[in-house]
């Protein structure tokens, strides 16, 4: 193209010189005629033409200058051409093969009772659901000395899911890999750049009741990591198992919390994204990312929406913490103002402690415990995911805390087919109690808890309290309504089915702690005025609850062990001060007038050889009668190790019962009930004149008891005022073994075992 241009501009220079010659020609014609010499004549031509030399200078220099400029844009259009090619080529390639992030994220769980595990799961398809691969990866299936360090250049984001347990140490599936991390943090050989790379994040699950080690796993985790040098994508998560102190309410909501966060950051890091600069530069500089006040205002709005899910992120770094103090603060504090801080910092904690002392706290006239005046700002004991967990098990829940459920003896009494041992050893008539609780909540996490740890726990009521009058109303309600599905049922018989429409005896040992609801007095009181019994069961470490409780039927204190070590390791108490506690129980037992009772749980290879010890502890709280009862086992659970090998024969529980009451003077053998693999120890007061009384008169004890409340509580009475013979098939060494003649016994072949039961 361009060379056609460049010939047609030649063609016309041609024309313009052919032109100038022409007029040239005829100016030398008429100058011709004037005689001059060749040279003059030479220069006046020149002279009389120089417009047209000129113009044809001037021509062929616009055409020179054309020329070098079309051929440099021919050039430059050449280079800029190759430029966008290699552009438009690189860019093809990298839509081809696109820069990873995030290649995957592993979600490593430690677990005991499946709620780490749970969340796990839960957790990984959130993670897929934005087009990442994720893994659920078990602790112990997970060799860290081989494998750990990988994952700190393969861009993966790895999760760790924690839960404490007893004593704040990690669950059986996470000890290997805690022991390692622990040891690698301090280890030489590893050095402190050993995870260097490695992108985290932690989330411990916990119960703020254990104050001493409430969720120590998650916190040590994260540190171990962090000495590493692994990079946390962001703070710390935990759950608290503990509602009242629960951030959001549960740990279930703790963790959506967590998990809301934690997928955001998520996406970030998915697109190469970094945390953005905060604008609190520590130079003190200008930052290149600080934004527009009309933007930090709109931040900050959102901050304040989302300050409850914020709230639940806590710094896990001491640096990070000093940071901050610093920044607060300032580097330097003169010693001039040194006393105005200090005089600012005891006026701000007097006011707290002010505040503190003005928010309501009463004893209760009834029972003598702490209780609050606002009960809008507690919380419910139940969950909702407690509440459906229970609900599967068949509880009836009342209210916020309470619960009441049929005992299978309840069932086997309607049928004929025999009653429970409280029927053989006190008279109960099993058809006609109604087993309850005031408290789902328990201070214990036993090993042999048949509930598996669904219900709450807890060291003190801090939840909202339903009343006493309530509570009862809709527990005679839901005990009605199913013993009322037994109507028509084939082997119900009539008369027991019309007469356990009628409650007469009320076991308070469903569950949890009964001692613990504040207004337990006054559920006792409407129970006696009622004209219904009550036996109460508390796990010995409420003292005070104990001496300031009303007169009972029967009160039971759980014996589970005999010294201070075995008792930690069966019970798995939340206080501190377990033992004395314990101990203190005993000893308030011990004062109690009116019948009581030692329950002893066996646990074959964990607390039946401790002879001494309990005989010793029998001696300190004076029991009317001690109960001892081989351990049931109530299945696999992940919250204990119990097998059925720690479940003893009943010859076995036999040959203890012997063993320790040949060590208890005062003490004899009554009773026996086979079926459920127990045995009474009754104190000799009971034995009159060569004859059992162990039996209970319930008509006199209401009498009792009535003219009790009567006289302000100035008429006293004693265990041996409201006694009963012991009918002989109920005696230890009869044919019966402790099984009602009036009744048919069934046995189960090939069936699974109901083991619900008081």
């Amino acid at each position: 193209m361009y060379s056609n241009i460049y010939f047609a501009m030649m063609h016309s220079f041609v024309v313009i010189i052919f032109i100038f010659v022409s007029h040239a020609s005829a100016a030398d014609t008429k100058v011709s005629q004037t005689p001059h010499s060749p040279s003059q004549s030479y220069f006046m031509s020149i002279w009389h033409n120089r417009l047209y030399l000129y113009s044809a200078a001037a021509l062929v220099f616009g055409v020179w200058f054309s020329l070098k400029m079309a051929l440099k844009k021919q050039s430059l259009s050449r280079d800029v051409g190759s430029w966008v090619y290699k552009a438009v080529k690189k860019n093809d390639c990298s839509g081809r093969d696109p820069v990873v992030h995030v290649s995957r994220v592993k979600i490593f769980y430690g677990s005991q009772t499946g709620t780490a595990k749970s969340f796990a799961k839960e957790l990984s398809e959130e993670v897929k659901t934005l087009g990442i691969p994720a893994e659920v990866i078990d602790m112990k299936d997970y060799d860290p000395d081989d494998q750990l360090a990988d994952e700190c250049t393969n861009k993966s984001v790895c999760v760790f899911l924690v839960a404490s347990y007893t004593d704040g140490q990690p669950t059986e599936n996470a000890e290997w890999f805690c022991k390692w991390l622990e040891e690698a943090s301090t280890d030489f050989r590893y050095g402190k750049t050993y995870l260097k790379g490695l992108r985290y994040a932690v989330f411990g699950l916990g119960d703020s009741v254990y104050v001493g080690h409430y969720n120590t796993v998650g916190k040590n985790v994260d540190k171990w990591l962090w000495m590493l040098s692994g990079m946390r994508i962001m703070t710390r998560g935990e759950g608290d198992c503990n509602v009242v102190k629960s951030r959001n309410g549960s740990v279930q909501a703790d963790f959506l919390a967590w998990k809301v966060k934690f997928l955001n950051r998520l996406q970030a890091l998915s697109k190469g994204e970094k945390k953005s600069c905060s604008g609190n530069c520590k130079t003190g500089g200008s930052c290149k990312n600080k934004k527009k006040d009309g933007q930090e205002e709109e931040e900050k709005a959102a901050l304040q929406n989302n300050s409850s899910e914020e709230d639940l992120m806590e710094s896990s770094s001491d640096d990070e913490e000093d940071e901050k103090d610093e920044k607060k603060s300032g580097a330097v504090v003169d010693m001039e103002d040194l006393g105005n801080i200090m005089n600012s910092v005891k006026k701000a904690k007097s006011k707290e402690e002010g505040q503190a002392d003005g928010q309501m706290v009463k004893l209760s006239k009834l029972n003598g415990v702490k209780k609050t005046e606002d009960e809008g700002e507690r919380r419910e004991m139940i969950t909702p995911s407690l509440r459906e967990a229970l609900t599967k098990q068949g509880y009836k829940l009342i209210g916020s805390h309470s619960g009441v459920k049929l005992c299978r003896w309840t069932k086997s009494m309607l049928r004929g087919r025999g009653g429970c041992y409280k029927h053989t050893f006190y008279g109960i008539e099993s058809h006609r109690c109604m087993e309850t609780t005031p408290s789902l909540a328990c201070a214990n996490k036993c090993v042999f808890c048949w509930r598996h740890h669904t219900n709450p726990v807890g060291t003190e009521w801090r939840w909202k309290m339903d009343p006493a009058e309530k509570i009862l109303q809709d527990a005679l309600e839901k005990h009605q309504n199913m013993i009322r599905q037994f109507r028509g049922v084939p082997g119900v018989k009539p008369d027991r089915y019309e007469e356990g429409l009628a409650v007469k005896h009320c076991a308070l040992s469903l569950v949890g702690e009964p001692i613990m609801y504040p207004e337990i007095n006054a559920f006792v009181r409407l129970l006696h005025s009622h004209h219904i019994s009550s036996f109460l069961v508390t796990n010995a470490q409420f003292p005070k609850e104990i001496r300031s409780l009303v007169p009972v039927t029967q009160l039971y204190v759980s014996v589970d062990a005999s010294t201070k070590d075995s008792l930690k390791k069966i019970d798995r108490p939340l206080f501190k001060d377990f033992w004395p506690r314990f101990l203190d129980s005993l000893k308030a037992l011990g004062e109690k007038r009116q019948r009581t009772v030692y329950r002893l749980t066996l646990v074959k290879a964990w607390n039946v050889e401790e002879m001494q010890a309990y005989s010793e502890l029998i001696a300190m709280g004076q029991p009317d009668f001690i109960e001892v009862k081989g351990v049931t086992y109530c299945g696999e659970s992940s919250a204990s190790s119990l097998t059925m090998a720690n479940v003893p024969w009943h010859q076995e529980v036999v040959a203890f019962v012997q063993q320790l009451t040949d060590m208890l003077p005062q003490y004899e053998i009554a009773c026996e009930h086979e079926h459920s693999n127990c045995l009474l120890i009754a104190h000799t007061k009971f034995k009159v004149d060569g004859e059992w009384w162990t039996w209970i008169d319930y008509d006199r004890f209401q009498e009792l008891v009535q003219a009790h409340e009567d006289s302000g509580g100035k008429q006293s009475f004693s265990a041996l005022d409201y006694i009963a013979k012991t009918p002989s098939w109920a005696l230890f060494g009869a044919n019966e073994q402790g099984f009602d003649p009036a009744d048919t016994r069934y046995q189960r072949r090939n069936k699974t075992k109901d083991i619900s039961g008081c």
